[in-house]
């Protein structure tokens, strides 16, 4: 998305803290005529005892016809009954529902990610020293009905 035009001599640079949302607009436009729209939609999975506490839950987003799980989440106490499986199924039988293929997700926990691949997911890279001394590990999944 460069092109190569005559620099401006002197251009003004900005630091801040907040995203841009002028540039995510214009880089979202471009990418839009080339790709079509991402029909970006959240999604989110939640599961709360009988005293409404949050016990569990997953948010993610469709675009493009692919989930992506961007955090998933269960009580300690809830830990290894089966309810990130749960929520895991939810979430991808609300996927298919919207039209998705695929879902994907990354993990830090090499024991998380072991999860992820016994639900199918299938590991296509990894980023190294990210956390420092540890890798960011990416999963993906075709959606089946």
């Amino acid at each position: 998305m460069f092109s190569r035009k005559t620099p401006i001599e002197k251009p003004a640079f900005a630091v801040d803290a907040a995203e841009s949302p002028e540039v995510a607009a214009r880089l979202g436009a471009e990418i839009a005529a080339r790709f079509g729209p991402r029909e970006e939609t959240p999604l989110s999975v939640v599961v709360r005892d009988e005293n409404g506490a949050l016990t569990g839950g997953l948010n993610g987003v469709t675009h493009w016809r692919w989930l992506y799980i961007r955090h998933l989440w269960v009580a300690e106490s809830q830990r290894g009954g089966g309810l990130a499986l749960r929520l895991m199924q939810a979430a991808e039988r609300a996927a298919l529902a919207r039209g998705a293929i695929g879902a994907y997700i990354d993990t830090f926990d090499p024991r998380v990610a072991a999860f992820y691949k016994r639900l199918g997911y299938e590991r296509f890279g990894e980023i190294a020293d990210f956390p420092p001394g540890e890798r960011r590990i990416y999963l993906s999944k075709r959606l089946r009905r």
